[in-house]
């Protein structure tokens, strides 16, 4: 941030040094001073994802009933905390530098993170700090090429583990990998001590002999690849931001006579919605439902998704009927050549989709996080609050890629394409009707999956628990 302040500081740093009348093409030092400011801003991201994870370190409890509480909380208002600042990127700063200029519209975001870098080396010595391990993703090539290696090995019988067939770590509470996915636990079978094992417990050799938690560490991605993969059409309905623009422009947007809403800023209601559903759900909707049944309560992480998918099905169905009868109206109104023309329809009719998108974010943002955070081993922290932001990643290709496709399939024999330039003469509305069907298949195999992963580890760890309690002597004896 402030290499790109120090770009509208210089003004050799520039193209355009006093007006956007007098631009030249940018110098090759000029490109490299501001591709460098986009490198940086990746790599700074890049470290600052792992946040999620590091905050939730530091709240880390014995009580596990507690510390799932406090962890589903803390992810809450995690993603509340992030949408308040991206609306106030997209109105306070948009704001400051469309009036003040260039030099504070970069100074502010750049006085910002120093002040937030400071903040974070000034507390830094009372932070919770795990030593870093070793790289997952060489572990986990080696699991695959010992597993492989390993194919025609035949499986020690279920009552060995007590002999020791199984390599695991230090300190490890593994005596033997899961059953899932069992191939893999090849991967981790000793088959000679002498030659397996060095004088301190760990494998002679690291591609010949991996331990139970790397094992483990696989087969926990492999089993959430699934699951992961339905968040991505959420993910296909927060990028339609290009569409919604197209619509917005052609409506009334006057909130009074003499203000209208910009055509981009229709996507802050989507972001406030985020963040009031992630506050009101951990403040007053839990709450409530705890004081109503006179117990704590909770909603597992795999319904927060599944209700987020929901509320995605009803985004892209309501953008279809809005879609439908603006078109209508443009027609009616004799505007089917003119897409700049602005109709007699308000476009706060925008608003409900926005805040259905919205809804679906939230739930769906946090319960995903939860759920990998919950799922994975403490050492894949950092991967567990990565999965998601690759997942939205990911939901942008596909939505250009579908995109794409729509408009080759339906322009094909010189017909007017769905997706046409010219937003009244295309059908919008079939498209948001294809992509609510899409959503809604996504929902069904999303059902799919979670019958197919099976109990969570946050649903064995309450059945643990209840069942403790019934077994507890001292309450027997109450």
């Amino acid at each position: 941030m402030v290499v790109m302040w120090l770009t509208a500081m210089i003004p050799e740093a520039r193209p355009c040094r006093h007006s956007s009348e007098n631009c030249k093409s940018a110098t090759t030092p000029q490109i490299i001073i501001l591709l460098s400011c986009f490198a940086l801003i990746s790599i700074g991201g890049g470290g600052i994802s792992c946040s999620l994870a590091f905050g939730a370190d530091q709240l880390s409890q014995k009580n596990k009933t507690k510390n799932q509480r406090v962890l589903e909380s803390f992810i809450s208002w995690y993603i509340a905390s992030q949408t308040i600042a991206v609306v106030f990127s997209l109105t306070g700063i948009v704001y400051i530098q469309d009036h003040f200029g260039w030099k504070l519209g970069f100074g502010v975001p750049a006085a910002l993170m120093l002040f937030s870098t400071l903040s974070f080396f000034l507390i830094s010595p009372r932070y919770v700090k795990h030593k870093p391990h070793t790289s997952l993703i060489t572990g986990f090539a080696q699991v695959l090429f010992v597993a492989c290696k390993n194919s025609k090995l035949s499986f020690p019988p279920k009552d060995s583990t007590a002999n020791g067939v199984y390599h695991h770590g230090k300190d490890s509470t593994l005596m033997a990998p899961t059953d899932k996915l069992r191939f893999l636990n090849k991967a981790c079978i000793i088959q000679d001590r002498e030659q397996d094992i060095a004088s301190d417990g760990s494998a002679s050799n690291k591609w010949s002999l991996c331990t139970i938690e790397q094992v483990e560490e696989l087969k926990a991605i492999i089993k959430v690849i699934p699951i992961w993969s339905t968040g991505i059409m959420v993910a296909v309905s927060t990028s339609q931001t290009s569409l919604w623009l197209l619509q917005a422009k052609t409506m009334n947007r006057h909130v009074t006579s003499n203000f209208q809403i910009p055509a981009g800023s229709f996507g802050v209601f989507m972001m406030f919605a985020v963040c009031i559903t992630a506050g009101v759900y951990d403040r007053v909707i839990l709450p409530l439902a705890s004081k109503v049944r006179g117990k704590p309560v909770t909603v597992s992480a795999k319904r927060r998704i599944g209700i987020g998918l929901f509320f995605s099905i009803l985004d892209f169905v309501t953008s279809a009927i809005v879609e439908s009868i603006r078109r209508k109206k443009a027609i009616q109104e004799g505007y089917i050549d003119n897409p700049e023309a602005v109709l007699k329809m308000s476009a706060m009719w925008l608003i409900p989709h926005n805040v259905l998108c919205g809804i679906a974010e939230a739930f769906n943002a946090i319960g995903q996080s939860e759920f990998y955070y919950s799922e994975f081993p403490s050492s894949m922290s950092s991967i567990a609050a990565s999965m998601f932001s690759l997942g939205s990643a990911v939901g942008s290709l596909v939505a250009s890629l579908i995109l794409s496709i729509v408009d080759n399939i339906t322009s094909k024999g010189g017909k007017q394409s769905w997706v046409s330039d010219n937003i009244n003469k295309g059908h919008y509305d079939n498209y948001y009707w294809l992509l609510a069907i899409m959503s809604a298949v996504n929902f069904l195999y999303y059902l799919v999956c979670c019958w197919a992963y099976g109990p969570s580890a946050e649903a064995a760890s309450k059945k643990e628990e209840r069942g403790n309690m019934v077994h507890d002597p001292q309450q027997e004896a109450m």
